[in-house]
């Protein structure tokens, strides 16, 4: 079999007052956090990590917190729209609930079929919510919304490229997605099964500024792999191309690789196991502080700086 990606694993951001970003993305989004650690590059700041229940590649959307950052710029070169997937069903549910959180949302459209609501999180990030009339995934039994209305976990992604021909070859040639449709200046492609958590449009950005990174921006994008071997394997194929690849990282929850894409948005491939179960027990995720092994000593310092997290009780 050969070696390609198989959706979307995470998305990773960065964020303001990580207080606000939980209550954010728990509060309102109804996500589970799935687990409190640290930015392994900066152990200074946290890095939250949010999901469905089981905390599933695929759902996971990832933030720095970093108070106090100047704000990003959303432009060419970056993933400038986070699409969430709920039931099509629950439509009515989802445009009631913004408007009762005073959440400023553009007029609802229609895409590929499919209803779209657009709204900025609070630190300016680009999100939506698709009202998805083929995703089969469960919604958070346990969380604070009525799990039928639950959000799902991704539907899809929007990349500005500003070299969209090159972007769809890598992707088409070498990272195993197909194109499925066009609409609306944008291109759409899947990886494996196809549909929601699996998809990625890509527009055309080559006359918009270039983004900047900061506060309200995307970092990176992470595709998804069965195992260390598929990884290994991918990166040899995109090192061939010229890529500048970085080698193996453990992320502990992951293993990654990282490189830029030619249309300058930063890929990761990222494997599925050992998950987020590795250092909790699955009903007790994001509870507590989690440090990898080589952190672990530093645990009393780090607490000392990192503030407070209180997180949005989970009731209907």
């Amino acid at each position: 079999m050969s070696a390609v990606t198989s959706g979307i694993h995470h998305v990773t951001a960065i964020s303001g007052e990580p207080q606000r970003n939980v209550d954010f993305y728990v509060g309102l989004l109804g996500v589970r956090l799935v687990k409190r650690t640290v930015n392994f590059d900066d152990p200074g700041t946290y890095h939250l990590y949010y999901g469905d229940g089981a905390g599933s590649p695929g759902s996971i959307m990832t933030f720095f917190p970093w108070d106090g950052a100047p704000k990003g710029r959303i432009g060419a070169g970056q993933l400038t729209v986070t699409s969430f997937s709920f039931p099509a069903s629950s439509l009515g549910y989802w445009t009631e609930r913004l408007v009762e959180s005073g959440i400023r949302f553009e007029k609802p459209e229609d895409r590929f079929g499919e209803t779209v609501l657009r709204f900025p999180d609070p630190d300016g990030l680009r999100l939506e919510l698709v009202a998805a009339s083929d995703d089969r995934r469960e919604g958070w039994s346990e969380g604070p919304l009525p799990p039928e209305h639950a959000v799902r976990g991704f539907h899809h992604v929007t990349l500005l490229s500003t070299d969209p021909e090159s972007t769809t070859r890598l992707m088409t040639e070498t990272l195993g997605f197909r194109q499925t449709g066009e609409a609306e200046g944008r291109t759409r492609f899947e990886a494996g099964d196809g549909g929601p958590g699996n998809t990625v449009d890509v527009a055309n950005g080559s006359g918009f500024p270039r983004g900047t990174m900061g506060v309200g921006t995307v970092h990176h994008v992470a595709f998804r792999v069965p195992d260390e071997e598929t990884q290994l394997e991918l990166r040899e194929k995109v090192a061939a191309l010229g890529y500048n690849v970085t080698h193996v990282l453990d992320r502990n929850y992951f293993r990654s690789i990282y490189f830029r894409e030619p249309g300058g948005v930063l890929f990761e491939i990222a494997t599925d196991p050992p998950g987020f179960t590795a250092d909790e027990d699955p009903e007790r995720l994001g509870e507590s502080l989690k440090l990898p092994p080589w952190l672990e000593p530093r645990r009393e310092q780090l607490e000392e700086v990192l503030p407070p997290l209180s997180v949005p009780a989970v009731s209907r």
